[in-house]
Formats: structure tokens, C-alpha cells, sequence
């Protein structure tokens, strides 16, 4: 029984998360630099879906009670989607942190 409920809660999560992402489809089409706005897109919705995983696995965690390993999840999380999508940033600090060290 609890498995089915289970199920249930996952595939309703994945259906909310599928109508959300629906409407924003519409906002690529308009204006003429297709690949950017293709780009942004697939961005956007790749931020969408991290952010759900992270929110599901973090949902684990906290129902087994396992607090430490949810703060350290959450860090981890947290550094890996600042090196995927702020790449322009974590260049900027990593010559930052080159010309201290190299002068």
C-alpha cells in the first residue's frame, strides 16, 4: 500500500512538473535569434527539473531523518548548479583567484 501511494505521489509530482514547463514553450518562438532563445529554453527547463530532483531526494533525507547527510546533499547541490549554470561566474572567480596566486 504504501508503495502505491508512493507511486502515485511521484507521478503526480512528474505530471504538476510537466504543466508548469508547458506554458514557457510558447515564450521561444517569439523574436528572431532562435538558438539563443532555444538555449534559454532548454536552460530554463533543465534549472526546473534540478531544482525538482534536488527537492525529491532532499524529501528522502528528511523523511528517513537523516539531517546531516540532507545539509551536506543540499551543499553539494548547491555547488554543482553554481558551476553549471553561472559558468560565466566560476571563470571569473577562478582568474580571481589565479592573479592572487600568480601575480
Amino acid at each position: 500500500m504504501k508503495r502505491q501511494i508512493a507511486v502515485t505521489a511521484t507521478l503526480l509530482a512528474l505530471l504538476a512538473l510537466v504543466l508548469w514547463l508547458l506554458p514557457d514553450a510558447s515564450a521561444a518562438a517569439g523574436g528572431n535569434d532562435v538558438g539563443q532563445n532555444i538555449g534559454s529554453l532548454l536552460r530554463h527547463y533543465a534549472a526546473q527539473i534540478y531544482g525538482g530532483i534536488i527537492a525529491i531526494v532532499g524529501l528522502i533525507f528528511l523523511l528517513n531523518r537523516r539531517y546531516t547527510d540532507l545539509a551536506m546533499f543540499f551543499l553539494a547541490a548547491i555547488l554543482v548548479a553554481w558551476l553549471v549554470f553561472s559558468a560565466d561566474q566560476v571563470a571569473d572567480a577562478a582568474r580571481g583567484i589565479g592573479d592572487q596566486i600568480l601575480p
